[in-house]
């Protein structure tokens, strides 16, 4: 196995592909203007402790974070200072979740000098996923993103100017990771829907018993493709919470059959999900820990609306640097870009120029539009 980092950069954003030859085996997105947060050392103040929840409220420079009893928070009092780290990403109108178990210089513990404050960054996605990967190298088309990954030492390169650091099957992998139906092999196809509560994985056979044996065989045959799928896309989409599937064809009670694959295509995950079994509707339960946002979230809302319209300008200007269209764009889509610390500068970096933003209400919330910037 051959296995490579590769990282497509755009302004304010880029897509990191683990790959082994054309197939990809992990993904992430990096925004370093609005990073999640986990890993990150804080110093802050206890806002209150609540034993009816077993954790205490903690006042962070940007939050407030949840700090469980078991973590730490047992036995403080409002107004302690003390270090942090974000061991879960905000979610739902949630803060995020914290521990007080550091090691090294920011040991847990009550802190007497200082203000709030943010005390260290946690690692990038490159950077995590090059610690799962300790042999890949990293492949980058940017050297301003390159000389941002210098902790990687050698590892990193920067690909020549103009060469597509990510080959079309893999690019159109990434794309549909976007798309909530997945088309398998043989003419099968899975259905992803996230909701509020757990996200809901529908098998459908579509066009795809055929083949010798009966039709319980091509059933089973059928599912054990499509539970290897769903291992593949809880991973690569960053599924998490509870995770049901529903199977096709096979009755719940020889769905038990199955138990196996999920429990095989679930085993290299790095969050370690659990396959629960099969509810009385032969509904199969996986429950994942969440730690980072799952993609579909980080692709919904104004910010991925506006850094893909970065993206489209970059290709244009890559085309043809004499020509800059502006974005008109809804202005939730155009406060969002300006309030991002890293996007717009990014951009003019790449390109010695800045790009006008236009906002227009008549927009739909997340749409926008390039046109002719007339100066």
């Amino acid at each position: 196995m051959t296995v490579s980092i590769r990282v497509a950069s755009s302004p304010g954003e880029a897509r990191i592909a683990v790959i082994d030859e054309d197939r990809l085996l992990d993904y992430a997105l990096w925004r370093p203007g609005a990073p999640d947060g986990v890993g990150d050392v804080h110093r802050g103040r206890v806002i209150a402790h609540v034993p009816a929840i077993a954790g205490g409220f903690v006042a962070l420079t940007d939050a407030e974070g949840f700090l469980p009893d078991s973590e730490g928070a047992k036995g403080l009092s409002a107004g302690t200072m003390l270090t942090v780290r974000v061991t879960r990403a905000a979610q739902g109108g949630k803060g995020p979740r914290l521990t007080a178990r550091l090691d090294g210089p920011t040991a847990a513990g009550p802190i007497a000098a200082g203000p709030i404050a943010l005390l260290r960054r946690g690692p990038d996605p490159v950077t995590r996923l090059a610690a799962r990967y300790p042999r890949a190298p990293v492949l980058v088309d940017d050297a301003g993103l390159a000389s941002a990954l210098r902790g990687l030492g050698q590892r990193v390169s920067v690909a020549p100017r103009g060469a597509a650091i990510l080959d079309d099957e893999v690019a159109e992998a990434i794309d549909a990771l976007a798309q909530p139906i997945v088309e398998l092999r043989g003419g099968a196809r899975l259905s992803i829907w996230p909701t509020p509560a757990l996200v809901a994985i529908d098998v459908d056979a579509a066009a795809a018993l055929t083949g010798s044996g009966g039709p319980g065989a091509r059933h089973e045959a059928l599912n054990r493709v499509a539970v290897a799928a769903v291992g593949e896309q809880i991973r690569l989409r960053n599924l998490s919470g509870g995770i049901v599937v529903d199977l096709a064809g096979l009755s719940p009670r020889k769905r038990s059959v199955l138990a196996p694959d999920f429990v095989t295509a679930l085993a290299n995950d790095p969050l370690s999900p659990k396959f629960l079994g099969f509810t009385a509707l032969g509904l199969a339960e996986i429950v994942r820990a969440r730690v980072h946002p799952p993609l579909h979230e980080l692709l919904a809302g104004p910010l991925p609306a506006g850094l893909s319209a970065l993206r489209a300008v970059m290709a244009g200007f890559d085309q043809d640097p004499r020509a800059l269209p502006a974005v008109r764009a809804h202005p939730g889509v155009v406060s969002a870009l300006q309030a991002d610390p890293a996007a717009l500068a990014d951009f003019a970096r790449r390109t010695g120029r800045a790009v006008t933003l236009r906002s227009d209400p008549s927009l739909p919330a997340t749409v926008w539009v390039l046109e002719k910037d007339n100066g």
